[in-house]
């Protein structure tokens, strides 16, 4: 007979789990100050090289975050100022007569089965049945109505939390000299020291990702607007342009996503535009991957593309469209924690053992 055999748990191991799970509580409910926190580094990390240019004709750190920063929101509220008005203006529009692109859509399916078959089936006609449609259009409208305030809400909620890391990440960038420190002290010997030099590395690829994938974002929009301007499609341009811009911020889904109103304008337009706005875009975004990341976003990332796709979708189940954006710069930092830590001392120590093994081969030993 087998002796009974006992668990036993220490109380230090007890407390231990208790800590544990108290820490998971805390930080679940503090996560949207963790997510703040992840978007004011990654501001930070951008922004910093700039401050770094005001730091070498010898003005006081604190005197070049405040430029940078007012050059910035003073820019970007030029941008809005100037082509704000005519932008949302046309998404407006379009928002508006999407009820109308859904029924021309279903017409001119219609149109196409009718001209491949004479005589088309009943569900033809029962499933692109005009009052269907209308009704299908009231539904919408409504539902769109009851969820405008949610929406609205959680957008000026994203504004108010963006405006936030902004000013949390001026002060990160103006004393970060004094946070690096306080946060090294925190590891032991020698992972202190490795750490510290780390972090120039770390920010420089998070900083150089974020900053190549706004100037790729905003030539896009300006050649999807001038495109589709060439298309004749001027009432949407400037607004469809802008949406490309937007959603090209995050990486491989945004394309297909800032496409999607074009082609919904295209087809209820008819005739040949809907191919020319699909090879339109396929253009822009062959010049994007082939010409545009490679020289303004280049090897920031550092991991396969797969990788990144995959951090983007962890993102968006993470934390939806913010996590598309801020996740794939803190992958891309941690990439390169984890070759500077791991990959390359591992290679240059397995290089050092095989010149040592070939040297002992190559000199055997005397016999005597």
């Amino acid at each position: 007979m087998k002796p009974e055999q006992r668990i036993s748990i220490s109380v230090s191991n007890l407390l231990l789990i208790l800590s544990s799970f108290l820490i998971l509580i805390i930080l679940w409910q503090v996560r949207s100050l963790i997510v703040l926190l992840m978007i004011a580094v990654v501001l930070a990390s951008s922004i910093s090289p700039l401050v770094n240019i005001t730091e070498r004709i010898r003005l006081p750190r604190w005197l070049g975050v405040i430029i940078v920063y007012l050059t910035i929101i003073f820019g970007f509220i030029s941008v809005v100022l100037t082509i704000g008005p005519p932008v949302f203006e046309q998404i407006e529009r379009l928002l508006r007569q999407l009820p109308l692109f859904s029924e021309s859509i279903s017409d001119n399916f219609k149109d196409f089965v009718s001209s491949l078959i004479q005589s088309p089936p009943n569900w033809i006609n029962q499933l692109f049945d005009t009052k269907y449609v209308t009704s299908w259009v009231i539904r919408s409208s409504q539902q769109f109505l009851l969820r405008s305030y949610s929406l609205t809400k959680g957008v000026l909620g994203g504004i108010v939390s963006l405006i936030l890391a902004l000013f949390i990440s001026g002060y990160m960038v103006s004393d970060s000299q004094t946070l690096i420190s306080s946060i090294i002290k925190l590891f032991p010997q020698p992972w202190d020291k490795r750490l510290e030099n780390q972090v120039i590395p770390v920010t420089e690829r998070m900083g150089s990702y974020i900053r190549g994938r706004i100037i790729v974002s905003a030539i896009l929009g300006i050649a999807t607007t001038t495109g589709l301007g060439f298309l004749e499609l001027q009432d949407f341009s400037l607004g469809l342009g802008a949406i490309a811009a937007v959603t090209n911020l995050i990486p491989f889904i945004g394309p297909i996503l800032g496409a999607v109103p074009a082609l919904i304008v295209a087809i209820a337009k008819g005739g040949w535009l809907f191919l020319w706005v699909i090879i339109l875009y396929y253009i822009i975004q062959n010049i994007e991957t082939y010409v545009l990341d490679p020289l303004l976003v280049g090897s920031s990332v550092g991991v396969h593309p797969l990788y990144q796709l995959l951090s983007v979708l962890v993102g968006i189940q993470l934390l939806g469209i913010i996590g598309a954006l801020v996740v794939p710069p803190w992958f891309a930092g941690g990439a390169a924690l984890i070759e500077n830590l791991y990959l390359k001392p591992k290679l240059e120590a397995e290089k050092i053992k095989s010149i040592i093994t070939n040297n002992g081969d190559n000199n055997p030993p005397t016999v005597i």
